[in-house]
């Protein structure tokens, strides 16, 4: 499949917007046909298509935010891609995804509000665990992405507990087990046991089945991590 027929195919609301115009700058003409087929009524629903380049337009937000492009950030995007799409759909997405990296600036603030008015929570959570996957990839979580991630988080609406928790799922420590289950050591066994009830309902895969089978394996990451913070927890309690 061809990177144009990819994107007219896959993409909706992705189209419109800063997006829209992030796409129109780095694939030039191509973009042009694509675009006029939409009319100024349509409203289009998240597709997985416009996950993906939401994806691509953050990642490569990270990816800058140390100045530096690191070949193992760059790798974990690539075959994070092809785990999900498959390698001829991940192709074209690493194309795009290159030609995102080197621009020399991407409204961050313009993207998250447009990503924010389409999209639903749980997408916008699998969006932020992604982000920390790419920071993570070359070993460590630097300060400049973790404030880089915080920023896109506040501008996503997603608030400092998911912000909190979805980031300790990068960090293998006791704190960082409470810190998923958004709890802190001092509360009650009953409590740890509500708490991991509500984080395994909100982090369930089937949160994002509406963007297909490839983004629902993607969520199991977050949902297996609340599931190991809760284990972790218990056997340091002796339950």
């Amino acid at each position: 499949m061809s990177m144009s027929k990819w994107i007219g195919a896959s993409i909706g609301w992705a189209f419109l917007g800063p997006i829209g115009g992030i796409l129109g700058l780095v694939l030039g003409s191509m973009f042009d046909p694509l675009s006029k087929k939409r009319s100024s009524s349509y409203h289009p629903r998240t597709r997985s298509g416009d996950f993906e380049i939401s994806l691509l337009v953050l990642s490569a937000i990270v990816i800058k935010a140390d100045g530096i492009k690191d070949k193992r950030e760059l790798d974990y995007v690539r075959n994070h891609f092809i785990r999900m799409y498959g390698r001829t759909r991940a192709n074209n997405a690493f194309k795009l995804f290159k030609k995102l990296n080197d621009l020399s600036k991407i409204p961050t603030r313009k993207v998250c509000f447009q990503i924010k008015s389409m999209m639903d929570h749980p997408s916008r959570l699998q969006l932020l665990h992604f982000l920390f996957g790419v920071a993570k990839a070359d070993g460590i979580v630097l300060e400049s992405e973790v404030i880089i991630i915080n920023k896109i988080a506040t501008y996503l609406g997603i608030n400092i507990s998911d912000f909190e928790s979805i980031k300790a799922m990068f960090y293998e420590d006791i704190d960082s087990a409470y810190r998923i289950l958004e709890i802190n050591s001092t509360v009650s066994n009953q409590e740890i046991k509500n708490a991991y009830r509500r984080m395994a309902k909100k982090y369930h895969p089937d949160k994002v089945a509406h963007l297909g089978v490839e983004h629902q394996k993607g969520a199991e990451e977050k949902f297996k991590k609340v599931q190991e913070a809760y284990i972790l927890i218990k056997k340091r309690r002796g339950l």
